[in-house]
């Protein structure tokens, strides 16, 4: 006997314009005003822009033309996504050189203020991983870097006739969902945009960075704030061990010792707790130093925390290899703004489907799924029902132990 298939169920929309319309009616239009885009919009209007934008991340576009002729080619169904019209190549163009970026920044978080309401579960996430027994949100801190062409040269030099640009980012690790984001220039050190991307947390919440983003006078503030951190220990750091702490029975725990700073004319915190371990890199095991200004977790608990930080690389990855950061539509830093802030926004988009239909597979079969099926009418949850029936886990990025870092599985 034949294996009986699930069938999705036909819809009268097709899947782009029920992943649009998990924006708000009106807020586009709303947040133009706010932003002064609206201002620089004659038949083009804002809205169209945001979805034309979507279709380029979807689609995974790689030039104006290339998006503009799909969506002429589609103009018909692009109607029914709440009146959007075809862009020309020169007023798409223009379109990202001349709106203000803040428009699509702003969008970005109103939309995910808004998914976070109409789902309260898709706002808390789940305790996972190796810190499934931390209770309070845990933040992950790091960068990635966007290559870009030679005629970006005059805004986002970086090394010797390279151009990039550099988004930072602070990711929940419990919902992974954005928190904070930066979009700039690659040539600023990391630890320049610590401080701000660390000024929304609480009192008892972590933060786990690495050594990029250590800045001792910031380590002091979050001390004094009650933030939790865990990095990692620079490689000629001064300082002096004030307290052994007991000998841990884990065979991999080489230290745990309190220690604090020989230069005390520096700002820094007053005692830091400095945890050695052995850990498998690329197959061989090698020493990593730890960080943390919490003095009760043990040993095990700060290595275990500080592996967390591998699933904003899993993200980075993510969104880097599924979405479309690899080619940009615009060479000033305006247009890339634009391109970046949307990309995020798919990424939110999508991840809030796949908490809606419990999808058990990884974050790029379900782009790409979609990408396939974008113009059909088929219903967006039953399809992803349909497709993810194969088993597995629920997960939301990838397969588990890709978050890992090698050697603590």
């Amino acid at each position: 006997m034949k294996k009986k298939t699930t069938q999705p169920t036909r819809s009268r929309f097709n899947i782009l314009r029920q992943i649009c319309n998990l924006i708000p009616e009106h807020l586009a239009s709303k947040v133009a005003r706010e932003t002064g885009a609206q201002e620089k919009s004659r038949t083009f209007n804002p809205w169209s822009h945001v979805v034309s934008l979507l279709e380029a991340q979807l689609s995974h576009c790689i030039g104006l033309n290339d998006l503009c002729d799909s969506l002429r080619l589609h103009s018909g169904p692009l109607a029914t996504i709440r009146g959007a019209t075809v862009p020309s190549r020169n007023g798409l163009s223009h379109a990202n050189r001349q709106r203000p970026a803040q428009m699509a920044q702003t969008l970005f978080w109103r939309v995910v203020e808004h998914l976070k309401t109409q789902s309260p579960g898709f706002a808390a996430g789940q305790r996972h991983g190796p810190a499934w027994r931390f209770k309070m949100p845990i933040h992950v801190i790091d960068s990635t870097t966007l290559e870009l062409a030679a005629n970006c040269l005059d805004w986002a030099k970086h090394r010797r006739r390279k151009a990039a640009a550099k988004t930072h980012l602070r990711l929940n690790f419990q919902n992974l969902l954005p928190g904070f984001v930066v979009v700039d220039t690659a040539a600023e050190h990391d630890n320049r945009r610590a401080r701000e991307l660390c000024a929304g947390l609480a009192s008892g919440e972590i933060a786990l960075f690495d050594k990029g983003y250590m800045d001792f006078g910031h380590l002091r503030d979050l001390d004094e704030r009650g933030v939790f951190w865990v990095t990692r220990a620079k490689a000629k750091m001064g300082y002096e061990v004030v307290q052994k702490m007991p000998r841990s029975k884990d065979p991999k725990i080489l230290a745990d010792e309190i220690i604090v700073l020989r230069d005390l004319n520096k700002p820094a915190p007053e005692l830091m707790r400095r945890v050695v371990a052995m850990v498998e890199v690329d197959g061989q095991e090698q020493e990593m130093t730890f960080l943390s200004n919490n003095l009760e977790w043990s040993p095990r608990s700060v290595a275990d925390l500080y592996r967390c930080r591998w699933q904003i690389e899993v993200f980075f990855k993510q969104i880097k290899q599924t979405l479309q950061l690899a080619d940009f539509l615009g060479h000033n830093a305006n247009a890339v703004r634009w391109q970046v802030w949307t990309a995020l926004l798919v990424y939110v988009l999508l991840r809030y489907l796949s908490s809606l239909s419990r999808w058990a597979h990884s974050f790029t079969r379900l782009f790409t799924l979609l990408r396939a099926a974008q113009w059909q009418k088929l219903d967006v949850l039953a399809l992803l029902q349909a497709y993810g029936t194969a088993g597995g886990s629920f997960r939301h990025l990838a397969r588990p132990e890709q978050a890992y870092l090698p050697g603590f599985l």
